[in-house]
């Protein structure tokens, strides 16, 4: 596996944000004209997030105060997921979200019941949250191994989240194995990628055929992995997460279809050309 520039356009893009279009507070190489390229050519673009710790508007905030107005329509995270699952499966279920304020805003605005109580929690959500604490896993533990009552679900399964000089962040997958490993339940479903519910929110609105789409990230196990789980084109970018050498390691059917090293390497060379563009110069 080498680096390999898609030769032609695909019929929409779908972006995960950190690690791919920005890190922590800067638009990576390419970005910007990378997006107002596809939009040029009048091609669809969605943004993907893992992270529940925004909401959509914060994530339109935060891409237009980059330099890249997007509607809020275009953007889709596991707040939207989780809570879009919740009221399709499981309207009526009382859940118990060990996650930060964005996720508990929705689920209130879509009338979900929350309770810390656990002779009445019928969902455990494990979430991507910096204030957990053993109370919180206490009560979880109560719902599920001593009322045995409450099943687990997940927004994200991801290990951390990256920051820019190399650090990052325990994320949702400690909190999951704290309740897997003291209660000995298991995951029961993941509201995150590589599932196929983080495509259907991304493309939902699109008259499209996810074989003529492309999703682009930095990881995976979860970018990639949903694309391959869904049969998109899928691009690894090394600007976040993954590493070639971890790409490279994989089952070639694992593999993702294309790797750069800098996300605008997704227009197809002729194009780029064309438009003048240079590396040294975005």
């Amino acid at each position: 596996m080498i680096f390999n520039s898609p030769e032609r356009l695909y019929d929409a893009y779908v972006f995960d944000m950190d690690g791919t279009i920005y890190l922590g507070d800067h638009l990576l190489p390419g970005a910007k004209r990378l997006i107002e390229g596809l939009h040029s050519l009048g091609k669809p673009v969605r943004y993907l997030s893992n992270n529940p710790t925004k909401d959509p508007e914060q994530y339109a905030e935060k891409l237009d105060r980059l330099g890249l107005p997007t509607p809020i329509e275009e953007i889709a995270n596991t707040v939207v997921t989780t809570t879009r699952w919740l009221k399709k499966h499981h309207p009526d279920a009382t859940v118990f979200p060990i996650s930060e304020e964005p996720l508990k805003r929705a689920l209130a605005k879509a009338g979900i019941r929350m309770s810390e109580n656990p002779e009445e929690i019928d969902i455990v959500i494990a979430s991507y949250d910096r204030t957990f604490e053993y109370r919180k896993l206490q009560i979880a533990f109560d719902a599920i191994w001593f009322h045995e009552r409450a099943f687990l679900i997940t927004t994200n399964p991801d290990k951390f989240c990256p920051f820019p000089g190399g650090r990052g962040e325990p994320d949702a997958a400690g909190i999951i194995a704290a309740i897997e490993a003291t209660t000995g339940t298991k995951l029961q479903a993941n509201m995150g990628k590589p599932e196929a519910a983080m495509l259907e929110a991304a493309l939902g609105d699109l008259d499209v055929d996810p074989a003529n789409c492309m999703m682009v990230g930095d990881r995976l196990g979860t970018d990639i992995g949903m694309a391959i789980n869904t049969g998109m084109a899928s691009t690894l970018v090394l600007t976040g997460d993954s590493t070639l050498e971890e790409a490279q390691a994989l089952p070639e059917n694992q593999q993702p279809t294309y790797v750069l090293d800098r996300v605008d390497h997704l227009i197809p060379e002729s194009i780029r050309s064309d438009w003048d563009w240079s590396d040294s110069d975005s």
